[in-house]
C-alpha cells in the first residue's frame, strides 16, 4: 500500500524519445503508482532535435513539455536529474556536462562508445558523488525479478563455487540484406554492433550475477552483410529500386572466451543475425553445488538444480518468480501473476530514487559501466588480433 504522505518531488529531463525513451518513460510514469518511493519523479520535459516529434513524444509519453536542445534541458532549475536515451556517440558529452550543472544523471547502456570516453564519464561521475550526486548506467536486465532472485542465490552459495557462466544473446533483425542503414549500423554513432548493443548486456550480467569481473578473453566477430541501403534509397522513395547502399562499419555477430578473477570460465554469443530468435537472452550459471538457468523469454522463471540432492531427485526444477517475497514482487500482483520486460524499467527507476534519497552509491555505477566497456575494447582487440586472449585492463 502507497504512503499518503506525498513524497518530496525530483523533476526529471529525458534527451531521446525513441525506443529506449518510451521504455524509460513507462517506468517514470509507473514507478510511484506501485511503490512507496522516498522521493516523486515529475516529469518535466523530454527533449529531441525535431520540435514537431518531440511535441508529440512529450504528449504521448507523460511528459510536460518539450526542448530541442538538451543544453536547454540542463539549464531548466525545474529539472535534477537528466536521463540519456540517445545513441552512445553522445552519451558523454551530455552525461559530463550534466553532472557539471549538478545534475543526477541515468545515462542507457553501453556508458559509451570508447574506454576514453567511459573514464571521463566515471571521473565526472566521482566528482559530483562529492556533491552529492548521482550517476546510474541502465543495465535494466539486472532488475528482472527471476536475474535478481538469481544473484541472491549465488550470494547465499546455492550453487555453490563457480565454474562456469554462460550468455547468449540473440536477435534477428538483421537477418535481411536489404534492413536499412540505420544508425545502429554505422561505429561512428553506436561504437560497435551486436557487441555493444547485447554484448554489454552480456557481459554486465555475467560480472554481475558472479559477482566477480572478467580478466581476459579470447574473440571473434562478423560482419556478414558489409553493405546496406541507404535510408531513403538514392531517389528519396524509400525504394529498392535504384537504391544508394552504404558501408557497415560495426559487427553482426561476436563470440568471445573469457576468464573470470576466481578461475571460472565464461563464454558469450551475441548476434543480431540469428534467425528466428526475437529477444532470446539466455543466461546459466553452473558451481560445485548446484546451477542456475534463465531464459529472458520466460522471464518470470528461474530453473535451480540442487546437486546435493538424492541422484534419484536430482534435475532442474522450475521457480515460478512470482511471489511477494521474491525481488521487487512486494508491490505487484498476486502469484502467478507474471511481469513483463517494462517492469525492469519501473524497478531501475525505484531503485535510482531510492540511492538519490538516501545518499548511496546506486547499481550498476558508472564504474560498472566502465568495467563493461573495457571488456568491450578487449573484445574488439582480441578479434583484430584473430582470437588473442587479451586481458581487461582494469
Amino acid at each position: 500500500m502507497l504512503n499518503d504522505t506525498a513524497a518530496p518531488a525530483l523533476g526529471v529531463g529525458m534527451v531521446g524519445y525513441a525506443f529506449m525513451g518510451a521504455a524509460h518513460s513507462q517506468g517514470w510514469r509507473t514507478v510511484g503508482r506501485v511503490f512507496d518511493l522516498p522521493l516523486s519523479p515529475a516529469m518535466r520535459a523530454v527533449c529531441g532535435r525535431d520540435p514537431a516529434a518531440v511535441r508529440e513524444a512529450a504528449v504521448r509519453l507523460g511528459w510536460a513539455a518539450a526542448e530541442t536542445d538538451w543544453r536547454s534541458l540542463l539549464a531548466r532549475d525545474d529539472v535534477q536529474l537528466v536521463d540519456i536515451c540517445t545513441p552512445g556517440a553522445s552519451h558523454a558529452e551530455i552525461a559530463i556536462a550534466a553532472l557539471d550543472a549538478g545534475k543526477h544523471v541515468l545515462c542507457e547502456k553501453p556508458l559509451a562508445n570508447s574506454v576514453a570516453e567511459a573514464e571521463a564519464m566515471a571521473d565526472a561521475a566521482r566528482r559530483a558523488r562529492d556533491r552529492g550526486q548521482r550517476a546510474m548506467v541502465g543495465f535494466n536486465y539486472r532488475r528482472t525479478p527471476a536475474l535478481a532472485l538469481a544473484r541472491h542465490m549465488v550470494r547465499e552459495g546455492r550453487i555453490g563455487t563457480l565454474r562456469h557462466v554462460r550468455v547468449t544473446y540473440l536477435q534477428d533483425w538483421l537477418v535481411d540484406p536489404e534492413f536499412p542503414l540505420a544508425w545502429r549500423l554505422q561505429r561512428d554513432q553506436a561504437g560497435s554492433g551486436a557487441l555493444g548493443d547485447l554484448g554489454a548486456h552480456a557481459i554486465d550480467l555475467a560480472q554481475h550475477l558472479a559477482g566477480e569481473a572478467l580478466t581476459g578473453v579470447s574473440a571473434q566477430t562478423e560482419t556478414f552483410v558489409r553493405e546496406r541501403p541507404l535510408p531513403g534509397g538514392k531517389d528519396g522513395t524509400g525504394g529498392a529500386a535504384g537504391a544508394a547502399y552504404g558501408t557497415v562499419t560495426v559487427d553482426d555477430a561476436a563470440v568471445f572466451n573469457g576468464r573470470l578473477a576466481s578461475g571460472a570460465l565464461a563464454s558469450f554469443e551475441v548476434s543480431r543475425v540469428a534467425a528466428g530468435r526475437k529477444n532470446a537472452l539466455c543466461v546459466e550459471l553452473n558451481g560445485t553445488l548446484g546451477s542456475l538457468s534463465f531464459d529472458l523469454e520466460r522471464l518470470n522463471e528461474l530453473h535451480f538444480h540442487d546437486q546435493t540432492q538424492d541422484a534419484a531427485e536430482a534435475g532442474f526444477r522450475r521457480i515460478q518468480v512470482t511471489e511477494e517475497n521474491h525481488p521487487y514482487l512486494e508491490a505487484w500482483w498476486p502469484p502467478g501473476h507474471g511481469l513483463g520486460y517494462e517492469h525492469t524499467f519501473v524497478h531501475q527507476a525505484r531503485d535510482l530514487l531510492h540511492a538519490i534519497a538516501d545518499d548511496t552509491d546506486p547499481s550498476p555505477s558508472f564504474e560498472d559501466g566502465l568495467r563493461v566497456q573495457r571488456v568491450l575494447a578487449a573484445v574488439e582487440e582480441s578479434a583484430a588480433k584473430n582470437c588473442v586472449y587479451t586481458p581487461v585492463l582494469n
